[in-house]
């Protein structure tokens, strides 16, 4: 059984090299046959001369695509060493390359994909906000999936080849969400367990400032919400233009049957037009709901 370790890198060139050691560390003892992949993301501070120094195989993105791009050209990696277990986790140091063994072996008792998770393990640090905000995705994608999901970003996970050849990632922002929600949509087996997440050694790359952060999540939620539950997506918003018609109309209709008085035009127009966008958006969900991903 050969296991392919998988790491994303951006200008991590203070950490690399020693969680390549790490990672050794921790596989050496084990029985498995292992390889570690760094895909580079157009650093320019070395990263990627460090890692294959380090023992690593690596390959180099010419610029800086971004994290969803290079999870695709992991998997698409992964898949043409041969890998029969995937275990993909990150380049600055937080996950703890002990726990990789662990994530493994719950992959070999036959769980599909296996997530590391950190709210159920020991955080030694996570911004407030951050906090908030991995806790409103992974109550979303509980939702869509019926399944209790605690901890829906994380990096640390483990899954096999089937997982990654079978699950298209098509999300340039929601792709660790995505791959859970269409792991579980093909009947896939997922499964948590806990895990320790260091802090931080510097500042993070991915989180600018806590309301550069806000704003992304909730985008991303509402992304979640539009693409795997369009009709309740659209029904809400149509339901909240189609009440806010509704309501003028009954208060129009109140004032005519107390006081007999016919007016308010513009307000009538207002209900009308609020009532017929509502009923419009009712049917741009039912469409989408039957094209959903």
């Amino acid at each position: 059984m050969k296991v392919i370790i998988t790491l994303p890198a951006y200008n991590e060139k203070k950490t690399i090299g020693r969680v390549i050691s790490d990672i050794k560390q921790a596989m050496d003892s084990t029985k498995y046959n292992y390889r570690i992949l760094v895909v580079d993301d157009g650093s320019n501070d070395g990263t990627g001369d460090i890692a294959k120094r380090s023992g690593a195989i690596v390959h180099s993105h010419p610029a800086n695509y971004g994290l969803a791009e290079t999870f695709k050209t992991e998997m698409r990696k992964c898949l043409e060493l041969g890998a029969d277990i995937i275990v993909h986790t990150d380049a600055d140091g937080q996950y703890i390359a002990k726990d990789i063994p662990k994530l493994i072996k719950e992959v070999e008792d036959g769980n599909d994909l296996v997530l590391g998770s950190r709210f159920k393990g020991k955080i030694e640090y996570m911004p407030f906000i951050k906090r908030l905000g991995n806790r409103a995705f992974s109550k979303v994608v509980s939702k869509i999936t019926k399944k209790k999901i605690s901890d829906s970003q994380t990096g640390f996970r483990a899954f096999t080849k089937e997982v990654a050849g079978s699950i298209n990632i098509i999300s340039s922002f929601t792709y660790t969400q995505e791959q859970i929600i269409k792991a579980s949509r093909h009947k896939f087996k997922i499964k948590e367990v806990p895990i320790y997440f260091a802090k931080r050694d510097g500042k993070s790359k991915l989180m600018k400032n806590p309301f550069d952060f806000a704003v992304k999540a909730w985008i991303n939620l509402l992304r979640i919400y539009r693409d795997y539950e369009p009709l309740k997506f659209f029904c809400l918003i149509g339901g909240i233009f189609f009440l806010t018609g509704f309501t003028i109309g009954l208060w129009l209709l109140y004032i005519f049957t107390t006081t007999g008085v016919i007016g308010h035009v513009p307000s009538a127009l207002l209900s009308v037009l609020l009532i017929l966008i509502g009923i419009q958006i009712f049917f741009f969900g039912f469409l989408a709901d039957m094209n959903r991903k």
